[in-house]
């Protein structure tokens, strides 16, 4: 456009009595305010989305309530994810506030997001779009030692108000490497008990079967059974009185661990730890191919990983890892392997509880 045509365009609009800021107005969108949007994307997200923006979302109600999402720029933006950053708790493994300012953008971007596609705002004027995000650092977790595994089993299976449920816990865990939402998600209708299998639902929409050994197959059964049934919830894991588990579970669970092991509390260890710990294990033993259909990452290849989709691992090949890690024959195992590691023994009936506690007196039978 040449200097012609805007005199033009200006000389038309001002014969019109319009400004440029006019020709956006009466196209009927109204932009709502942060207080307004935020329920809306809060119920049409996952719960694990809510769970991982919500606290972030609930500063932005108590900051700009009344703000519109057109006004903010990023400038402002960057500035409140700042100031959270300032406030953030300093934690043993705290990373001076790197993942709060990385989630923070997250949540604003979520927003943003959801109202571009509402269009509510164009991309051009999405603010959150333009506010840097701090690039991932490298992971801290790391595969714990065998006497770390050993204290961890020890505390969930004999401390607490409930260590027989506590000790399927971290015996799940182990077996599987599964995330806590699998855990905590897994229903009745998940346990193949012929082939002892059972079926994991894990974040992004992944649902795939898992191998476990027979004694804890058969004590995840006989938990659910004893707990009121079928009659009483559709999920495996629950409280006495038959009320399913949730993520207060696994924390307070996960704040024990820690108040009675320095060192736990010191990593800040939770059910990840655990995971990475079996993970680390079966990559050693079986290769990677194995390792990340045990993780539950065979099915979504990262960049320059296709290979993995013609070589990942059966189901016979997990089975037969988890008949090496518990010493249990498994009914779709392939080969037999004579080593396992003295961190994942069990003895029938005790699921989750190691073989021997360094200092402990005597073995507890509390599963």
């Amino acid at each position: 456009m040449d200097i012609d045509d805007l005199a033009a365009a200006r000389h038309l609009l001002e014969r019109m009595g319009l400004t440029v800021d006019d020709l956006g107005a009466g196209t009927g969108v109204e932009v709502p305010t942060f207080a307004a949007w935020i329920p809306v994307v809060r119920a049409a997200v996952p719960a694990t989305t809510v769970a991982n923006y919500d606290t972030y979302w609930r500063i932005i109600e108590r900051e700009w309530p009344e703000r519109r999402l057109d006004e903010p720029s990023a400038t402002e933006i960057g500035r409140l994810v700042q100031g959270h950053r300032d406030n953030v708790v300093v934690r043993a493994n705290s990373r001076d506030g790197h993942a709060a300012v990385a989630h923070f953008v997250s949540a604003f971007r979520c927003l943003y997001s959801y109202a571009e596609r509402d269009r509510l705002i164009e991309h051009r004027d999405n603010p959150a779009a333009v506010v840097p995000r701090p690039a991932a650092l490298p992971g801290l977790r790391h595969a714990l030692t065998v006497d770390q595994v050993l204290e961890l089993a020890h505390i969930a299976a004999t401390t607490g108000n409930d260590p027989a449920l506590d000790a399927l816990i971290v015996r799940l865990h182990i077996e599987t490497a599964c995330r806590r939402g699998a855990v905590i998600r897994l229903a009745l209708a998940d346990l193949n008990v012929a082939d002892c299998l059972v079926r994991l639902r894990e974040k992004g929409g992944v649902v795939r079967w898992h191998p476990v050994s027979p004694t804890l197959m058969r004590r995840l059964v006989e938990h659910a059974a004893q707990r009121g049934g079928a009659q009483t919830t559709d999920r495996v894991l629950r409280y006495r009185g038959g009320r399913p588990i949730g993520r207060r579970r696994h924390d307070t669970l996960t704040a024990r661990l820690r108040a009675r092991l320095p060192w736990a509390a010191a990593l800040g260890v939770s059910a990840h730890w655990i995971r990475h710990t079996t993970l680390t294990w079966v990559e050693r033993e079986f290769g990677m191919a194995v390792a990340r259909a045990f993780a539950g990452h065979g099915a979504s290849p990262a960049r320059g990983m296709a290979t993995f989709t013609y070589t990942g691992a059966s189901i016979a090949e997990l089975a037969t890892a988890v008949a090496v890690l518990t010493g249990e024959p498994h009914p779709l195992a392939t080969r037999d392997r004579p080593s396992r590691p003295r961190w994942a023994r069990t003895e029938p009936g005790r699921c989750g509880a190691p073989d021997r506690h360094p200092g402990a007196e005597s073995t507890p039978k509390t599963v």
